[in-house]
């Protein structure tokens, strides 16, 4: 009986284990649901409230700049979201797709798994502050983006 609980222990595990390894890999467009809609929502929106910015009419801009490219790889919705690089950059390219537009009409740069892997490595120890670098960047250039609260 004492080897039988283990037993049972281990055949219970077996079948978990084995639909994670055949886990098909998911799109970004439910990558963004699981990740990020949780925050802004179906549509790309934020609450100033809670310190969770606008994509429609911003994250172009951002993501146009060295900056803000490095910004948006340190914002906690990618640093906790448990995706590997490739998924990260496939995501972050939806959410271009999706709300990147910008009045400049330059094309969308798209973010590769290589991108990703490096901007990820540089330390940004506060994302704000760095937000806060990349808004007055932007602001210089004439360019307003979505409000942010926080200090």
């Amino acid at each position: 009986m004492s080897l039988l609980k283990p037993l049972i222990c281990a055949l219970a595990l077996v079948p978990a284990s084995l639909m994670a390894a055949d886990q098909p890999s998911r799109t970004a467009h439910t990558n963004y649901i699981l990740r990020c809609a949780g925050c802004h929502g179906f549509e790309g929106g934020g609450t100033p409230e809670g310190g969770i910015p606008d994509f429609p009419n911003s994250v172009g801009y951002i993501a146009g700049t060295e900056l803000g490219r490095t910004y948006m790889m340190h914002v906690p919705g990618v640093v906790g979201s448990s995706l590997n690089n490739a998924e990260i950059a496939e995501v972050m390219n939806y959410v271009l797709d999706v709300w990147g537009e910008t009045d400049s009409g330059e094309a969308l740069v798209y973010f590769t798994e290589e991108e990703v892997t490096r901007r990820r490595a540089e330390p940004v120890p506060d994302v704000v502050a760095y937000r806060r670098l990349a808004v007055d960047e932007l602001a210089a250039m004439g360019i307003t983006v979505a409000d942010y609260p926080w200090p």
